[in-house]
């Protein structure tokens, strides 16, 4: 484990970011690297498709739910 230096405006957006999507700040930066990396190893895949991709991996079964 390291520490890496980011932009300040970067942390902001970060520390916003892991608000909302219930994330610790870390947590947050982590997930954006693990995505970017992956998007830089499977430049083909959408988003989506990056998500489904590592559900799968960790054998979540992601179902739609119906509409209410």
């Amino acid at each position: 484990m390291g520490i890496v230096k980011i932009d300040d405006d970067l942390h902001e957006e970060a520390r916003r970011a892991s608000t909302v999507m219930c994330r610790s700040i870390n947590a947050q930066a982590e997930y954006w690297m693990t995505i970017g990396m992956l998007a830089e190893a499977h430049p083909t895949l959408s988003f989506n498709e990056l998500v489904a991709m590592r559900l799968a991996a960790a054998q979540v079964r992601a179902t739609e739910r119906a509409a209410a």
